[in-house]
């Protein structure tokens, strides 16, 4: 999905008590990776954990960003700015079902945004889950191909 990072700004109210809040700290990325691990259907990967812990080590300009109730990290997602473009990617955007339709992805999506607006880039590139796709149609946002996801093993 492509879109105008435009269209994705705007203030979303959250339910009582939930925050938003851009994280490194390892622990953070540990439990945010964690929540998506589960909310995808996964075990809890350290690999996953590791491998975002690499990236913000390295500073390439990745954002993680969680949204919040009690310590509870219930809503999540990446920023993916991509170098020399005027493009941001969005993924991982992970939402528990409890926490589902209160606008609560929503709000880390405008999160996003405006974090990309600030970076300067004009469009966001998703690869969007049967949950995601429509919010960001909603909003603007056209599909303009289809992936298959795998895993190859030896």
């Amino acid at each position: 999905m492509i879109g105008r990072v435009a269209s994705l700004i705007s203030a979303v109210p959250l339910p009582p008590g939930v925050t938003l809040r851009k994280v490194a700290a390892e622990a953070d990325v540990r439990a945010m990776s964690a929540m998506q691990d589960e909310v995808f259907g996964g075990q809890v990967s350290d690999e996953n954990a590791e491998a975002l812990l690499r990236r913000v080590a390295c500073g390439d300009g990745m954002e993680l960003w969680v949204a919040e109730h009690q310590g509870l990290i219930v809503s999540a997602g990446r920023l993916e700015p991509v170098p020399g473009t005027d493009f941001a990617g969005i993924w991982g955007g992970a939402t528990r079902e409890e926490w589902r339709s209160q606008g609560i992805y929503r709000a880390v999506t405008a999160a996003r945004a405006q974090s990309a607006v600030k970076l300067g880039k004009k469009f966001i590139h998703s690869d969007s889950t049967s949950y995601s796709r429509p919010i960001l149609e909603r909003y603007g946002f056209l599909r303009v191909s289809t992936t298959t996801p795998y895993c190859w093993r030896r």
